[in-house]
């Protein structure tokens, strides 16, 4: 009996000692990968766009030309983050400061303050920070940031513009934000590759961005632009699967090619009420994460929608990805 208690004791022993060093080889790689640098491209470009020179008859006698400029540009910015870009996930509906994770077991991540008040992490932005933030997820020093810029790569200059003009424009906010901390679960799947940072799925960070979006039309050109907001869940073919760096809750992500296991069947109007209302054709609910995207869908335009419809039937039809 003695003997069959001490052999349960040493195993008991080595499990702990293998779960701790363990930990600690995780929480050193982690620590790594967070504290690297990271080298971007420098971009520049002005907040607000000035007005385009064939805008400029239509001003009235005494009208400034900077004022309209600025007022067209928070109003597309407002645009933008209201049915295009997810902002308000992580930073709040008021910019102030939001949370992206909150859990024991994987930490707490929380959205930074992008406002002017106290605790911003903006006030002193340049272009090229907003750019580096933004699209590749890199903060201005060069260390990596917890921001999924894989989904904002295809975001143009212009779009990236209205969009901080938007921001400035709203009410300070005073509200520090804490720092990322990683819980024990996080921290291993961080370390196992099973939460990489978007910086590392951008495959570079030195190509060019389109300085101005493509025309607002329903044209393949311009669904393809708007699905760069897709892809971080449904992947760069579109084929779906299980959603990298995504809650472990989550389920796999739709396949929206028009393969038969993907959208072949399926018609615009089906498309759209999957977006308004949440609905597959079978009448099946979608779920957590798309099920954050309906009040996004609900601000588009048609021509947005129909737009978005036309780039996903021309895809190349791919089989699920497992």
């Amino acid at each position: 009996m003695k003997k069959a208690l001490r052999i349960i004791l040493a195993l008991v022993t080595l499990l702990v000692v293998s779960g701790v060093v363990t930990y600690v080889w995780a929480a050193v790689k982690t620590s790594g990968m967070l504290s690297r640098t990271i080298e971007t491209h420098v971009v520049d470009f002005p907040v607000p766009f000035p007005l385009p020179e064939e805008e400029r008859p239509a001003l009235s006698p005494g009208e400034d030309a900077a004022a309209v400029a600025l007022r067209g540009a928070r109003e597309r910015g407002r645009h933008l983050v209201e049915a295009r870009y997810g902002c308000i996930e992580c930073h709040g509906q008021n910019f102030g400061g939001g949370v992206m994770v909150d859990d024991p077991m994987l930490g707490s991540i929380l959205g930074p303050n992008l406002t002017m008040g106290v605790g911003s992490k903006v006030l002193a932005y340049r272009a090229s920070d907003w750019d580096r933030a933004v699209r590749h997820g890199v903060k201005p020093g060069g260390l990596p940031s917890v921001m999924p810029s894989a989904d904002f790569v295809l975001m143009s200059d212009q779009e990236l513009s209205d969009i901080v003009a938007y921001i400035q424009s709203m009410p300070p906010v005073d509200n520090e934000v804490p720092a990322v901390r990683l819980g024990p679960l996080g921290t291993m799947l961080a370390a196992l590759g099973q939460l990489p940072l978007a910086a590392d799925l951008i495959e570079s960070h030195s190509t060019e961005h389109l300085r101005i979006p493509p025309l607002a039309e329903v044209s393949v050109d311009f669904g393809r632009h708007l699905a760069g907001v897709c892809t971080g869940c449904h992947h760069e073919d579109l084929a779906g699967g299980p959603i990298t760096g995504g809650d472990p809750s989550w389920a796999p992500s739709r396949n929206l090619t028009p393969h038969v296991e993907g959208l072949a069947g399926w018609t615009y109007q089906d498309f759209r009420r999957v977006l308004l209302e949440g609905r597959r054709p079978d009448g099946t609910a979608v779920l957590e994460p798309m099920t954050l995207m309906r009040p996004y869908a609900e601000n588009m335009t048609d021509v947005e929608m129909e737009a978005l419809w036309a780039y996903l039937q021309s895809v190349p039809p791919v089989a699920n990805r497992k």
